[in-house]
This record gives C-alpha cells, sequence and structure tokens, in this order.
C-alpha cells in the first residue's frame, strides 16, 4: 500500500461474513491495510448472490478488494493467542457478523482493551445488539423493507413479490460504520482511549431515509403548526417524492428520441430562464409561480405544454440547453444505461477485469492532485496467512509450521 495514501498506517483486523464485511472497503480504498480473519472454511460470500465470475461472486470481488486473508480457527487456543497477537499491533477489529462471536471466543472488546487500551472495536450487523430482533437472521432486503424503503407489489397472477429497488442498508450501514472508525481512531490518537462502536444496517437503513419518516412524525402535530409549502397554499403533501407525484415544474418528460429527462424548474428564476430559452414567454406571464419550490402541482394544462416542448428535442440536446441557459434538467439514467453518461465517464474510474478479477467502480472520494492507491484482487482463503504473520509479528517459516502442528491456523497444510 502507498505509504503517502490517506489512510497508510491505519491497520484494521476484520473478522467478517457477508456483506458486512463492506464497512472497510472504503477505508481499504483510501489506503488503509485490512486484515481478513477467516475460518478454515472460508468465508462463503464468494458463493452468494449473483453474478458469479470465474467462479467467484462479483460480490466477494468487490467488498474484499485489497484485503489479505488469513486462515484462524478462534475455537482454537493457539489461534486466540495468534488474534491477541495481531490485534496489539492494530488499530481497529471489526466485528462484521452476529454481534457477540467475538467475545465468546475471548476476544471481544473487554478482553482486547487489556491487551491494547486504544483499540477500537466495532461491531456491525443486520439488526445490532439490542431490541427483539437483535438474533433474528436476516439479508439485505430485510433492512429496507424493515425500514419502509420499498414496498411489496402484486403481479396478475396475485403473486406478492420485491419490486426492483436501490439496496440502502447494506451500503449505507457500512458507510456509517466506516465514519464512526474514523471517528474512533481520531479520538484514540489523541487520548489514547480506544472505543466500542455498534452499528446496524437496519438502523441506517432508516436514517437515510430520514426525511420521510421526520416529516411522518411533524405531521402529528397540529396543522396549525405543520403545514406544507407557501406554493401549495400550505397544502400537506405526501412526504418525498411521493408529493411529487402531480407536480408539473418538477416532473419526468420524454425526449424526441424516447430517452426521459427530469425537469426541475421548481423556482421563479429558474422557470423564468427556461420560458426564455425556449421562446415561450407566455407561458411565464400566464403562470408565473411562487418565488421558491412551486411545483405547479395538478396544472395538467401546463403539463401538456411542456410535454410537447419536451418532445422537440433528444434528452442530450436538452440537457445542453440546460447547462448554456441555465435551468435545471437532468438526465434520466438506469443502472444499466448509467455507465454511458459523459457526467458518469468524466467522474468514475474503472478498475479492469485484470486488476479486479471484474470491471469495479474505483472510490467516489477524490483528493485532488493526488492519486489514490489501486486496491489488490480480492483473496482465496487464506491467501495471506504466511505473508501476515511474517510481515507483521516476525513469524519464520519453522514458527509457522509449529502453530500449524498445534492445530492452528487451519491445521497442517
Amino acid at each position: 500500500m502507498s505509504a503517502d495514501a490517506p489512510l497508510h498506517g491505519i491497520r484494521i483486523i476484520e473478522c467478517s461474513s457477508l456483506g458486512p464485511a463492506a464497512i472497510t472497503m472504503p477505508l481499504v480504498d483510501l489506503g488503509a491495510e485490512v486484515i481478513k480473519v477467516e475460518p478454515p472454511s472460508g468465508d462463503y460470500i464468494r458463493e452468494m448472490t449473483w453474478p458469479i465470475v470465474d467462479g467467484v461472486s462479483l460480490m466477494h470481488l468487490h467488498i474484499n478488494r485489497g484485503k489479505r486473508s488469513i486462515v484462524m480457527d478462534l475455537r482454537t487456543e493457539e489461534d486466540v493467542a495468534t488474534f491477541k497477537e495481531l490485534v496489539k499491533t492494530a488499530d481497529v477489529v471489526v466485528e462484521a457478523m452476529r454481534p457477540g462471536g467475538l467475545a465468546r471466543r475471548g476476544v471481544g472488546y473487554q478482553q482486547l482493551r487489556e491487551l491494547k487500551p486504544d483499540i477500537v472495536f466495532c461491531t456491525i450487523s443486520g439488526y445490532g445488539m439490542t431490541g427483539p430482533y437483535q438474533n433474528l437472521p436476516a439479508h439485505g432486503v430485510a433492512f429496507d423493507t424493515w425500514a419502509g424503503i420499498v414496498s411489496p407489489q402484486v403481479d396478475e397472477a396475485g403473486f406478492a413479490y420485491l419490486p426492483e429497488h436501490a439496496s440502502m442498508g447494506i451500503h449505507a450501514g457500512p458507510l456509517y460504520g466506516a465514519l464512526g472508525i474514523l471517528a474512533a481512531v481520531l479520538r484514540a490518537k489523541s487520548t489514547g482511549e480506544g472505543s466500542f462502536l455498534e452499528v446496524a444496517q437496519s438502523d441506517a437503513a432508516a436514517a437515510m431515509d430520514w426525511y420521510r419518516s421526520e416529516t411522518w412524525k411533524a405531521y402529528e402535530r397540529p396543522e396549525s403548526e405543520v403545514t406544507g409549502n407557501k406554493s401549495d397554499d400550505y397544502e400537506r403533501r405526501e412526504p418525498g417524492t411521493a408529493g411529487m407525484i402531480d407536480a408539473v415544474r418538477y416532473q419526468v418528460y420524454e425526449a424526441s428520441d424516447g430517452k426521459y429527462v427530469l425537469f426541475m424548474a421548481s423556482e421563479q428564476a429558474f422557470w423564468k430562464n427556461f420560458c426564455e430559452a425556449v421562446d415561450r414567454m407566455d407561458l411565464f406571464e400566464k403562470w408565473p409561480g411562487s418565488k421558491f419550490a412551486d411545483h405547479a402541482r395538478n396544472n395538467l394544462e401546463m403539463r401538456r405544454e411542456l410535454r410537447d416542448i419536451f418532445l422537440s428535442r433528444t434528452a442530450a440536446e436538452w440537457i445542453d440547453f440546460g447547462v448554456t441557459a441555465n435551468f435545471p434538467v437532468g438526465p434520466v439514467n438506469s443502472s444499466k444505461t448509467i455507465a454511458q453518461d459523459p457526467q458518469f465517464k468524466d467522474r468514475f474510474h474503472w478498475y479492469p477485469v485484470e486488476q479486479l478479477g471484474a470491471e469495479q467502480l474505483g472510490t467516489p472520494i477524490k483528493f485532488v492532485g493526488e492519486q489514490l492507491p489501486v486496491p489488490t484482487h480480492a483473496p482465496t482463503v487464506g491467501q495471506h496467512t504466511d505473508e501476515v504473520l511474517a510481515d507483521i509479528l516476525g513469524w519464520d517459516a519453522a514458527r509457522i509450521a509449529e502453530s500449524r502442528a498445534k492445530g492452528g491456523l487451519g491445521g497442517a497444510g
């Protein structure tokens, strides 16, 4: 790892299973050293989900990229002792599985802080350490349904199904966790005090959707205290984007090439710019709107006018027009087409198959004028066991063989 990387010198020992391992991936991308401790059978994430790329899941290739894998069976005294030796050299221990697993093996926060008082210990799980669901098995979509982010649909045959949606909890939880880890490491380095962090992916999903839940909570108060927007004559709308279904000046419109654009002239100044640009000041004179946040809800006459106007140019032409005439209009991409978007191409870097086993997106974080380190290919089970023990603990081949002979490191091999 590059010595000038932002997180160079930060060492993380990670015990992880499946998706929660994503908690350290953004830290790896910024230069942190992550050692993934796996049982002899390995993390079965390599066989989970789709697609499977050359026999290994894309999920493993992505969220475990840049990490080194070491095999340990923490049910054995030999490996518990070795684990503790590694922790003495580390800044962070991550328990990315059901909470308490490491404590039951004698290497939880309370035991480890006796060895290293400034250790940062973070556990990330589905529903967290408390509450009636803490022991309920779950996978990622459960956190989105729990948080009210995705609602069941019913097909023509009467079967309920999950509609396509962007997963929230499995991504937001690791990001909140990574943020907490960085805060705790900063404090540990300045005070010498460690921390015990706890993150639930379900909590993170709800936190990311705060606008809707907080709006419903606000609507529990009397209408004399909590109203809608001035431009809606203070009528309460449905929370979030549900309140935009009947919007007109803030709505999607089809372009001449069959693609869609999102028109967002909800401020009066932008609406005027648009009307001037398309030579339709009659629309502004007839419907000038309020100064801010006026979506012209339910104005079907205006909606028909805008529908016809937007059919006069291609989607790309509308984007270019929005830039030159200064009104907000945006592309409407899908997860399949986003990679072809010129803004996406300018901002994102793809790691090639040759480097990481599959084409993968680089971090969205940019250090201006700097190149971030390139992560390495996600590891096979125990790929770096000998290397890690030699590099960090200074073990030679004889010492490693001795540990295996005692039943450690997955046994003789």
